[in-house]
């Protein structure tokens, strides 16, 4: 692999705790398929990891929730690429990538605001306008 997979700041991911399986890919590339281990499963036991901080670990393990198997170990896949190593890139990246979404914090609060007196005029007039036209429409035109 290329190095360290940075989750966030100075937390990688710790490639003791990385668990690969191999399998035949069903993807391109010809006879080479039928030979080559190329799909790759990465396994990380995010419940008995320690190599996130605690309320991090908790956070994903509360999102990632519906992604874990039962004995809490999250899996990715990848089998898009005709080479192992690419695959193994592949997984590992998408892995980190789905540690950080999943134990960034949470957005701040979203303030309620006030709507300006002049936006709720324009609204309402233009409710009326809109009104007083269909009125207008149903009140015995031309066509009658």
């Amino acid at each position: 692999m290329s190095g360290p997979y940075v989750i966030r700041g100075s937390v990688v991911l710790p490639e003791s705790e990385l668990n690969w399986r191999f399998s035949r890919s069903s993807g391109p590339g010809g006879q080479h398929v039928n030979t080559a281990d190329t799909r790759v499963e990465l396994r990380f036991p995010l419940a008995r990891t320690e190599a996130l901080p605690p309320v991090w670990k908790e956070r994903a393990l509360e999102r990632l929730a519906d992604r874990l198997t039962e004995d809490g170990v999250l899996v990715v896949r990848a089998d898009q690429h005709r080479s192992q190593w690419r695959n193994r890139e592949t997984a590992a990246v998408r892995m980190a990538a789905l540690l950080a979404e999943a134990t960034a914090p949470p957005p701040p609060p979203r303030r309620r605001k006030r709507t300006p007196r002049r936006v709720n005029e324009r609204r309402l007039q233009e409710k009326k306008r809109r009104g007083d036209l269909k009125r207008g429409r149903s009140r015995g035109g031309s066509w009658d």
